[in-house]
């Protein structure tokens, strides 16, 4: 097939060698054999090839060398992609060459020596990976390459990790190409000081340099890198200070220091970076007081490690922020004081170590709440009294409270009950626990047992009175409120009530600079309550519309009782008359600093402030998660609460995004308690249509009764909104054509034709994917991803109610998604 130009077999076992008669195949520019179990060396027959562009020989098991004129014998190459080989010998200087050359990938390998190629005249150059390999040469100009890198002005990912290379970084570093997003020196033997041209780099996503020797301070123009995600500085030997303008980078989301020799405090510029997953700073000479900004970047969930420095003080109770914190070690250093009852609200923990400090005092009983943690290390400290019975009922695999001064009998069912995994030496007034443990025997257990008796006898007698007393008094109630509630009565019961003067000064006279939103039930405001002393949502009700007050009753009815992470809260309301005798009502919420997920999807194309929105836009990752938290929601309503609800308006504008950009689905003014055994046609709507055009269920239409399945309708289509940025009203809906039909038409090949382009482009996790991955395996997963979702979306959004797709499936296969796409 000797006009054969292109061969694509990515995976496909064939294994042997790469065969003679390739190198017939004079008009081949592309090939692509990765994954094949191709072994061997490369065939000289092969270099006949003359038009090829295209090499890619990934993920095989060939051996031997490069062609020393590789470069003169495929002037038209663009892509060489040879890693997880067995191929060594040098890099051919030859490749400086081909001029046409966008990516090198020698990666996993046994290359050796000096990189010689000159880049100069490769201006095309976007890729360089050549990790874990043994290049390095030990030469003094060594690095000098990096000089000839300056003039590839398109180049974007430089990846030499795990090879080694020797000597200082030249300052020409901060010539290299602006497009730069990915720089990654790891695991090599570097040395001397981080450039400060480095600053010059402003593309930079992600500078890597750790497990170097790199001394010197770090320096200050880091903080120019204002689009960096990811600073890797560990295991080298900086020294100095941590630089202030380290809070410049509010875009970092991992930033590692640890293993160093810094010193001094740690700066409080560090709390503007809010957008933190993971901090390490252990293994240091930091001193000081712990700054309680630290303590205040509630993105953090990976982990918070600031052990072995020399802090001082005592714990501040601001840890009570880290939510979502999975692992926090404060260990190897001087705190004092005692364990905060507020770390109890980190319940996302599982990992806490606190060893080797000065902490006194008892185990706090709020620790209870931390039932997913399964590393706790307190041990030498001055913790005293007794081991709290609670952690018998944790999932501990390690559990260590020895060097303190615990005393009482040591518990004996879960954990303790490992003796492999249960440390309580160097506690002399420990008793009991199970015999591995060899501790001397409780001499008041009797008595203990007795005590504990009479205990339960009294508490038994004493519970049996008090529930008879509350059953009356309870009856009693009862008949007295049997009639229908009021308005003022749903109010009154569950929110806290608040005057018409309080609402006026929290928002400046209801000005119209605090107005951020209207319907025609009513206005919202932004405000400052001094009763909570924090920013709230006030949504003033329009009393001139009957449908206004039917929105308030609905909305009090379904939320008086009701309590999810990702519902919006009522926190206060207030039903009274205002300056001019008029009846006023208005509820308050928690404000949504982040907006409606509506903003977020449609940028309005013109506004002043058009570049700003498009920088709003949203990741896949971002998409995936708020889905899930709407799905949540949806699956409480409908199948969690004592009498199931439904929503009847679920749509962009009603969703809302709280600091952390997780999603609260609000306004309930059409909401319906749902009683799924009542057939007498009460549940229909008595407002015509409920929901918005568009999100609506096709058989409200039509009359039909409400049902959760309507809701499951809105939120298909919301799904493929998020995915596909095209509202259900968009104008090219016409003629029997609808978003679900667009949707469903793209299946299974053209998914990302029609994907809101922001979503490829802004896309993080693929290129995390990608520095992780050597083919297209990336693009693959993303686009696997999204056709799960579409498919999702399309299964929710189907016109028959009962063949919908169930809310629960669909929360764990939004999950099931999310788990795919950050899958290493």
């Amino acid at each position: 097939m000797t006009s054969l130009q292109v061969i694509s077999a990515i995976e496909i076992p064939f294994g042997g060698s790469i065969p003679d008669s390739l190198g017939q195949l004079k008009d081949l520019n592309y090939l692509a054999l990765g994954g094949t179990n191709l072994s061997g060396i490369i065939p000289l027959s092969f270099y006949n090839l003359s038009s090829i562009a295209n090499i890619s020989l990934d993920d095989n098991q060939l051996q031997g060398t490069l062609h020393p004129r590789i470069g003169f014998m495929f002037p038209k190459l663009e892509i060489l992609q040879v890693p997880m080989n067995q191929l060594t010998g040098t890099i051919p200087r030859s490749l400086s060459n081909c001029s046409d050359l966008t990516t090198l990938e020698f990666g996993i390998n046994n290359f050796y020596g000096k990189i010689a190629l000159d880049f100069g005249g490769l201006k095309k150059m976007k890729v360089i990976r050549m990790i874990n390999n043994h290049l390095g040469s030990g030469e003094a100009d060594e690095m000098r390459f990096i000089d000839s890198l300056t003039n590839c002005s398109n180049l974007q990912f430089l990846e030499l990790r795990g090879n080694r290379l020797k000597g200082p970084i030249p300052i020409s570093i901060g010539n290299l190409s602006s497009s730069l997003w990915f720089l990654n020196f790891q695991f090599n033997r570097l040395y001397g000081e981080l450039p400060p041209t480095i600053g010059n780099l402003v593309g930079l996503q992600n500078l890597i340099v750790d497990d170097n020797h790199f001394t010197g301070t770090i320096p200050s123009t880091i903080g120019n890198l204002n689009r960096l995600g990811r600073l890797w500085l560990q295991n080298n030997s900086f020294s100095g200070i941590i630089p202030d303008s380290i809070g410049k980078l509010s875009m970092l989301l991992e930033l590692h220091m640890e293993l160093n020799q810094l010193e001094g405090a740690i700066p409080a510029s560090l709390g503007n970076c809010q957008r933190l997953l993971e901090l390490d700073l252990s293994q240091n000479n930091l001193s000081g007081l712990i700054p309680n900004v630290v303590f205040t970047i509630s993105s953090l969930s990976s982990y918070l490690n600031l052990s072995g420095n020399h802090f001082h003080g005592s714990m501040p109770s601001d840890v009570g922020n880290l939510k979502n914190l999975g692992s926090l070690d404060l260990s190897k250093y001087d705190l004092s004081g005692i364990i905060p009852n507020s770390l109890g609200t980190c319940t996302s923990l599982t990992s806490l170590q606190l060893q080797e400090n000065n902490f006194q005092g008892s185990i706090p009983s709020s620790l209870n709440y931390l039932k997913g943690v399964t590393y706790l290390d307190f041990s030498k400290n001055n913790l005293s009294g007794e081991i709290p019975a609670f952690l018998e009922k944790f999932s501990i695999e390690y559990l260590n409270l020895s060097f303190n001064n615990f005393d009482g009998e040591v518990p004996t069912e879960g954990i303790f009950a490992n003796r492999s995994g249960i440390y309580v030496g160097d506690n002399a007034k420990l008793c009991g626990g199970v015999p591995e443990l060899q501790l001397h025997k409780c001499t008041f257990k009797s008595w203990k047992r007795m005590s504990r008796a009479l205990i339960i006898g009294i508490t038994t007698i004493g519970t049996f009175m008090l529930v008879t007393a509350v059953l009356i008094t309870l009856f009693c109630w009862r008949k007295r409120s049997i009639k229908e509630k009021s308005p003022e009565t749903l109010l009154k019961e569950p929110f806290l009530r608040v005057s018409y003067e309080m609402l006026l000064k929290a928002t400046d006279g209801f000005s119209s600079e605090k107005l951020v939103g209207k319907g025609s039930s009513g206005h919202v405001y932004k405000g400052v309550l001094d009763v909570f002393e924090t920013v709230v949502a006030v949504k003033v009700l329009n009393l001139q519309s009957r449908e206004a007050s039917k929105s308030f009753m609905n909305e009090c009815e379904a939320l008086r009782s009701v309590r999810h992470r990702n519902l919006l809260k009522i926190v206060a309301s207030c039903s009274s008359i205002d300056f001019q005798g008029n009846d006023f009502k208005a509820i308050v919420y928690h404000f949504m600093p982040n907006g409606s997920l509506e903003s977020w999807l449609h940028s309005r194309s013109g506004s002043e402030n058009e570049e700003s929105e498009l920088s709003r836009r949203l990741s896949l990752l971002h998409r995936i998660n708020i889905a899930i938290d709407v799905a949540c929601a949806l699956d409480y309503l409908h199948h969690r609460c004592e009498n199931p609800i439904i929503h009847c308006d679920l749509k962009p504008s009603n969703i809302l995004l709280d600091e952390d950009m997780i999603a609260h689905v609000g306004d309930f003014g059409l909401a319906k308690l749902f009683n799924p055994n009542q057939k007498d046609g009460n549940q229909s709507s008595s407002l015509g249509l409920r929901g918005t055009t568009g999100y609506a269920a096709p058989e409200y239409g039509v009359g039909s009764e409400l049902s959760t399945h309507g809701d499951v309708y809105s939120f298909g289509i919301f799904l493929l909104e998020m995915l596909t940025g095209k509202r259900p009203t968009d104008n090219m809906f016409v003629e029997g054509r609808n978003l679900h039909n667009f949707a469903s038409m793209a299946l299974p090949g053209q998914v990302r034709d029609i994907v809101d382009p922001f979503v490829l482009q802004n896309n993080e996790e693929t290129r995390q994917l990608a520095q992780e991955n050597n083919r297209q395996s990336a693009h693959a997963k993303v686009t696997e991803c999204l056709a799960s979702i579409i498919k999702i979306g399309i299964a929710c959004s189907v016109e028959a109610p009962h063949t919908r797709m169930n809310i629960t499936n669909a929360y764990t296969e939004l999950n099931l998604v999310k788990k795919t796409l950050l899958k290493r």
